[in-house]
């Protein structure tokens, strides 16, 4: 694959994880964000890390150890199953690399909170967790909206979180903690409010969801200062990738809906294109999340930060799973259940 982009190199970045988004983000750095290139590729499944590396020319490590102890290798991506991140993102804080994890930063809140107080620790922001939704040009609409006054004091919020169909490993409480996990970032960095409590409503099943998942659900969350979001998974529901939200303030509301599409009217009828998936709604949005993060990497010097302005840092990574972990422990109880949140470091506020 050859470079789109001619501008001189300046960070190295080392690839773990190389399955679907792995591969994206990796052609992604090196065809449409400048001033990097991939060095390193890790992946469980040796052959795949091989093929990824032959395609973006770079090396293949046997293990994800091998590639953070890489001199070769200046900043880390994490793109492996979520599991593995907490392990992988502690030994580059470690090693003192600057890290992109995919989220979740952990699927459990307690091994999110290691590498928060790992970071600071060290003393520096340098963990940075892949809700790239903070990046799309409708969210940052909704927010400059919100921020400006022009819908006064939001009150409630809905959110809508749609697949057109998920694959078969996605099971469990994954809908809470794979999907809605990004409405939780979302609305916490569209109210600035932390959430403080979790209902998970009950909800007819689908018919067409399969034995394994509780399709669809409900969740509501509320905020510190009273604020409320309901927010509907339903992730088996056969027509598209459909993600729109409203935010009600006490003098208007802020909505997003579809991304531009093109309307075709014909046969009597008004048809508008459905993303197909993630990858294709939040496209630019991954770009610009990417683009970012180099940009950040290569301004922090040698003690600044290393997390862009305005995305997800540790503390946000640790937040959304101890929100997803009380919305989880609300489905299992039937009953309205407490975030509680540890003390924020001051690096964080």
């Amino acid at each position: 694959m050859e470079p789109l982009l001619a501008e001189a190199v300046t960070v190295r970045v080392g690839i773990i994880g190389a399955g679907m988004i792995g591969t994206q983000h990796a052609r992604r750095l090196v065809t449409q964000v400048a001033g990097c290139t991939v060095t390193a590729v890790a992946d469980v499944v040796t052959p795949r890390a091989a093929a990824l590396a032959a395609e973006v020319g770079a090396a293949v490590c046997w293990t994800w150890q091998d590639l953070v102890a890489d001199p070769q290798v200046d900043a880390v991506l994490v793109a492996s199953p979520g599991q593995a991140h907490v392990d992988q993102v502690l030994a580059a804080v470690a090693a003192g690399k600057p890290v992109f994890c995919e989220k979740p930063l952990a699927p459990a809140a307690a091994d999110a909170l290691r590498v928060v107080a790992a970071e600071a620790a060290a003393g520096r922001r340098i963990v940075t967790v892949g809700f790239m939704r903070r990046y799309d040009a409708g969210y940052r609409d909704l927010k400059a909206a919100i921020e400006g006054g022009e819908i006064g004091e939001p009150l409630l919020a809905h959110a809508i979180h749609r697949n057109a169909s998920v694959p078969e490993g996605f099971v469990g409480e994954m809908s809470i903690t794979d999907s809605l996990v990004h409405e939780f970032d979302a609305f916490r960095w569209l109210l600035q409010q932390e959430v403080v409590a979790a209902t998970v409503v009950g909800v007819r099943r689908s018919p067409l969801a399969p034995a394994h998942l509780v399709d669809p659900r409900i969740v509501l969350l509320e905020f510190a200062n009273g604020a409320v979001l309901d927010a509907e998974s339903f992730v088996t529901s056969g027509y598209g990738y459909d993600v729109r939200c409203e935010v009600v303030g006490s003098r208007g509301t802020a909505a997003l809906d579809h991304p531009r599409a093109t309307v075709i009217l014909s046969d009597g009828r008004r048809a508008e294109a459905v993303p197909a998936d993630w990858s294709v709604r939040f496209g630019q949005a991954y770009r610009d999340e990417l683009r970012g993060w180099v940009a950040a990497l290569a301004g922090s010097g040698a003690g600044g930060s290393a997390v862009p302005v305005g995305a997800a840092d540790a503390w946000d990574g640790y937040a959304a799973a101890a929100v997803a972990e009380a919305a989880v422990a609300a489905h299992r109880a039937g009953a309205r259940t407490a975030v509680t949140l540890a003390a924020i470091p001051a690096m964080y506020r």
